[in-house]
């Protein structure tokens, strides 16, 4: 049994993984890597994931208010057309 670093839950059984393979805690829900018997380390590509999800989510932001100056712009054409 391994005990998470994150919330020290202790009863993480690492018998049917080998090191380097990556687990979730049960209770907290962290992604872990067995690093050695019994031994666990909070996953490298964890944080790094949660980065980039925000990066996509900025530009999809972007992207709809790109969308957004378009519409605005054709709606201004459209009324001057209708002043002529």
């Amino acid at each position: 049994m391994a005990t998470c670093p994150e919330c020290e839950f202790d009863e993480i059984d690492t018998e049917d993984f080998e090191e380097g393979d990556t687990l979730s805690c049960p209770e907290c829900g962290k992604s872990l890597t067995l690093v050695g018997a019994d031994e666990l380390e909070a996953a490298a590509d964890d944080d790094d994931d949660l980065d980039d999800d925000d990066d996509l989510e900025e530009e999809e932001e972007a992207e709809d208010d790109d969308d957004a100056d378009l519409e605005d712009e054709d709606e201004a054409d459209d009324e001057e057309d209708f002043d002529e």
